[in-house]
């Protein structure tokens, strides 16, 4: 369980009542969890999986491969054909299912992991060169966070590059 606020009162109690009912430890402020780095600042809480990232690129040995601007080819023709080339269907759901997680914190990715995700029965070379190119893309932009910004109003805001 993770507690949140700034009501030290409030969290003591609540950390009281649940500790009749479980074994617990305060581990104090959350720094990394599940692959999330998270960091607090007067602005805000700042999400990042930048090590996780790094993690799977050295796993697949793209460590020092060369990054791209973009995660996915624009106008992109993946489909299944019937003469397309396949790929080891393990090691592709593998790193799908990596991509799937890391979508979380790295929506810019969100649309071609979506893309992949498709062909996780019957991935082609084609297909696996699209995972390829969303590690490149992720490997020019490990710097990237997600931001919840402290405010005092309820304001969500949103944006898109759709064509």
């Amino acid at each position: 369980m993770i507690i949140t606020g700034d009501d030290e009162e409030e969290i003591s109690r609540l950390q009281k009542a649940l500790a009749t009912y479980f074994e617990m430890k305060n581990l104090g402020g959350i720094k990394y969890f599940l692959g999330i780095e998270v960091a607090r600042s007067r602005e805000g809480i700042l999400l990042s999986q930048r090590k996780y990232v790094l993690d799977v690129l050295t796993e697949v040995g793209m460590l020092e491969c060369k990054p791209v601007d973009t995660p996915i080819v624009q106008n992109h023709r993946l489909r299944e054909y019937p003469d397309q080339t396949p790929t080891n269907k393990g090691r592709y759901q593998r790193l799908v299912g990596k991509l799937i997680y890391l979508s979380h914190t790295r929506p810019d990715i969100a649309y071609a992991v979506s893309v992949v995700s498709q062909f996780m029965h019957n991935p082609s070379e084609d297909h696996m060169d699209a995972v390829v190119q969303i590690l490149r893309y992720l490997k020019a932009s490990l710097g990237k966070e997600l931001m919840f910004s402290k405010n005092s109003h309820l304001k969500i805001s949103g944006y898109t590059d759709a064509d």
